[in-house]
């Protein structure tokens, strides 16, 4: 499938499922926004990564717990590239804790991220997502195996 002239963005892009998705995004022609929280080495390698075999991207930098650099991203986004038709949901967090041992900062930290970040960049993309747009939000099948020691997991709203 093409996506040519369209622009997408993803967050959590510095590595791993977000990377990938990066890639394979550009390589469809899709110009990408390559979020990151504080990898900015990472993110650059994906936008080289994309550069190299001739796709546009710009690594950007949001914490998309706070819900100000949400709104920052796409700003920058808009900016660099004049449009977004595509948002993936995939920056999260996950850790194996024992609900004994799980503190209200290591829950607010999940819940701020996991289910606040992926809100607030849902309804900047139904504010900014040009006609016909995309939304995906990632999530993990960790959550469904029921692991005796999981008490957070990703959020997806489907």
């Amino acid at each position: 499938m093409s996506l040519n002239g369209k622009v997408a963005i993803v967050t959590g892009a510095s590595r791993g499922i977000g990377r990938q998705v990066a890639i394979q995004l550009a390589r469809s022609g899709a110009k990408v926004a390559v979020n990151y929280s504080s990898s900015r080495g990472k993110a650059d390698e994906v936008v080289m990564t994309i550069e190299q075999f001739g796709g546009q991207a710009a690594a950007i930098q949001a914490d998309v717990s706070k819900v100000s650099e949400v709104e920052a991203l796409f700003s920058e986004t808009l900016e660099r590239f004049g449009r977004v038709d595509i948002l993936i949901n995939n920056a999260g967090i996950m850790e194996n804790n024992v609900i004994a041992d799980v503190s209200e900062e290591i829950f607010d930290r999940h819940f701020t991220l996991n289910v606040k970040g992926t809100y607030f960049a849902c309804q900047q993309a139904m504010k900014h997502i040009a006609q016909g747009g995309t939304i995906i939000n990632f999530s993990t099948s960790v959550s469904g195996a029921m692991l005796p020691t999981i008490v957070l997991w990703e959020f997806s709203c489907r």
